[in-house]
C-alpha cells in the first residue's frame, strides 16, 4: 500500500462515521445499509452533524452515531460499539422506541409514524445472543446474514480493489484519512481514549468488588478520567493549542491546565 504505514481502524466510531456518515460518502452508506436491510436504497440523505473534537472526549462513548434519512420516510441510526456497555440490546431497543415515537409531531395520527432502522455494529459478543450461531443477527425480531461490508469494517486491509464500487470508495475514504495527520491524530486520540475508558473502568470494577462498595467504581472512573484529560492537554500544549482551547476540548479548568506546562 503506497505511502500508507498503517490504516485507521474502521472499528473506531470516529473512523466510522468519517467514512460512512461523511457527506459526499452517501453512496458507501447506501451499500452498508442495503446489505444489512437486504433492500436497495434510491435515496438517502446524511445529517450534517460534523464531529467536534470535545465529542472525542465525551464520557458516553457511543455518541459518535450516524443518522441518515432514507426515501424521506425512514430514519436510520447507526452505531458503532468497541466497549461493552452490558445489556445494549435493552438499550438500543430502547433507543429505537424513542426514535420512532419523536417523529409523530402533535395532533397528527399513528398512521404518519415513519419507520426507524437502528444498526448496532459491535466488536464483541452480546450475552443474549451468545447462542445464535452467526456473525450479525437482525432483530426484526430474527436473524439475517450480510457480507461484503460488514467485512470491509473488520478487515479493510483485506479487500481488493475493484471488489464492489462501494467498497472501492470506502478503501479509498479510509486510505486518505490514514494518510492524513490531523485525521490519524483524531482517530488515535479517540481510540486512547475509548481503551482508557474501558481500562478505567475495569479498574474501579475490581476496586469495587475487592473492597464490597460500589463507591470504588465511581472512584476509579473519576480519577481515571481527569488523569485521561490531563494526559491529553498536555499533548494538545506541546501541539501549541491555546489553553482557552484545551479547555473547550478537555473541560479542564485554565488553571489545572497551567499546572501542566
Amino acid at each position: 500500500m503506497k505511502n500508507i504505514d498503517k490504516l485507521l481502524n474502521p472499528k473506531i466510531d470516529y473512523v466510522f462515521k468519517r467514512i460512512f456518515g461523511y457527506i459526499g460518502n452517501e453512496e458507501i452508506t447506501k451499500e452498508l445499509i442495503s446489505s444489512i436491510i437486504q433492500k436497495e436504497i434510491s435515496d438517502i440523505k446524511l445529517d450534517n452533524n460534523p464531529i467536534l473534537e470535545k465529542d472525542l472526549l465525551d464520557d458516553k462513548v457511543g455518541i459518535l452515531d450516524i443518522r441518515a434519512k432514507i426515501e424521506d420516510n425512514i430514519n436510520c441510526d447507526i452505531e458503532m460499539q468497541i466497549v461493552d456497555r452490558k445489556n445494549i440490546e435493552k438499550r438500543i431497543l430502547y433507543y429505537w422506541s424513542k426514535l420512532y415515537s419523536m417523529n409523530l409531531k402533535s395532533g397528527k395520527d399513528y398512521e404518519e409514524l415513519e419507520k426507524v432502522i437502528v444498526i448496532l455494529i459491535t466488536d464483541y459478543e452480546i450475552d443474549s445472543l451468545r447462542e445464535i450461531k452467526k456473525y450479525e443477527t437482525k432483530w426484526n425480531i430474527r436473524e439475517e446474514e450480510y457480507q461484503k461490508v460488514i467485512k470491509f469494517i473488520e478487515e479493510p486491509g483485506g479487500m481488493e480493489m475493484g471488489e464492489d464500487k462501494a467498497i472501492e470508495k470506502a478503501k479509498q475514504v479510509l486510505e486518505e484519512i490514514s494518510k492524513d495527520k490531523r485525521e490519524r491524530y483524531l482517530a488515535e486520540l479517540r481510540e486512547k481514549y475509548i481503551l482508557d475508558q474501558k481500562a478505567i473502568e475495569d479498574a474501579g470494577y475490581d476496586k469495587g468488588l475487592r473492597d464490597g462498595i460500589s463507591q470504588g467504581i465511581n472512584q476509579g472512573l473519576d480519577q481515571g478520567r481527569t488523569e485521561q484529560k490531563k494526559k491529553i492537554a498536555k499533548n494538545l500544549l506541546k501541539l501549541n493549542m491555546s489553553i482557552e482551547q484545551i479547555k473547550e476540548v478537555t473541560g479542564l479548568t485554565e488553571e489545572e491546565i497551567k499546572k501542566l506546562k
